[in-house]
């Protein structure tokens, strides 16, 4: 059991009478509730971060279902389950994280989602403190306002606050725009330990194919409002697929490219970083 989407579509009214724009058409789905890390990718307009707003249930389809955890999501409003019990199973970082961020100190924000879903004061203060020291948040930061904090802090207090409350799937929408490379490196391995380490299933929406061919085994293509592809990374881009959807190939694979056309190398697109891919050159020439 995860998240199912069964012919989904969602219009957006226009400023002309009874005329809509299409943000995604007739959209079937399946992503299992443990165990995957999925990338939404596509170009701007494609669809991605509204079909991830209806994963726990922000947005509502226009016409097909949702169901989440067992929690069915239909157009009308007075049909839907309590969506509280939709947004405890699946939990929300959004791009900015200011938008996430409101109460006086930066421990009552990293407690405040555990406490709405029924923690008692103290379970949810002592997962704040857990989830502050595992995203290395400094202690003297927790009694702050967290609008005096700095943009890439903002974010590892916005994201503890999801964490803290221990849910099932993890949304990330850009979670590394903005952030400097060694702070956006530290977010996305975490999320990456935590993936293998609790079987969460982690979904990312980037437009860095880099950070997609690293750490994703699923990728999901929009384009046009659909599903174009929905497989393995290797697949994608072996094939002109990525092209004809306007990504970009990692730089990884790029390397790999090189090394095999002016060095003679044989090397396969099961390499996932520059790390790794120098282990493989200097064994070759062991």
């Amino acid at each position: 059991m995860g998240i199912s989407f069964k012919e989904v579509s969602h219009l957006y009214p226009t400023s002309k009478r009874k005329v809509y724009t299409v943000a995604l058409d007739h959209i079937n789905l399946n992503i299992n509730g443990t165990d995957e890390f999925v990338a939404l990718v596509g170009k701007t307009g494609s669809g991605k971060s509204t079909l991830m707003e209806h994963m726990n249930a922000l947005l509502l389809p226009s016409d097909g279902t949702v169901d989440i955890f067992g929690n069915i999501i239909t157009p009308k409003k007075n049909k839907n389950p309590k969506l509280k019990n939709v947004r405890k199973k699946v939990g929300f970082v959004f791009q900015f994280p200011e938008y996430q961020l409101f109460e006086e100190t930066v421990l009552k924000d990293i407690m405040f989602a555990g406490k709405n879903f029924g923690m008692s004061e103290e379970e949810a203060k002592q997962n704040a403190l857990e989830t502050a020291r595992v995203l290395k948040i400094d202690d003297k930061l927790l009694t702050k306002s967290p609008f005096n904090l700095s943009g890439g802090q903002m974010r590892k207090v916005a994201i503890a606050g999801i964490l803290a409350y221990n849910p099932d799937v993890i949304l990330l929408d850009e979670p590394t725009r903005g952030l400097d490379p060694k702070t956006a490196e530290e977010i996305m391995e975490l999320f990456s330990e935590i993936h293998k380490t609790t079987h969460k299933t982690i979904i990312l929406i980037s437009h860095d194919m880099d950070l997609v061919y690293k750490y994703a085994n699923r990728v999901v293509v929009l384009n046009q409002s659909k599903i174009v592809f929905d497989g393995n990374k290797v697949d994608l881009f072996s094939s002109e697929l990525y092209k004809e959807n306007h990504l970009t190939k990692p730089e990884v694979l790029q390397m790999i490219d090189f090394l095999n056309e002016s060095m003679g190398y044989t090397l396969s697109y099961q390499i996932y970083d520059e790390k790794e891919l120098l282990e493989q050159v200097v064994k070759l020439h062991e």
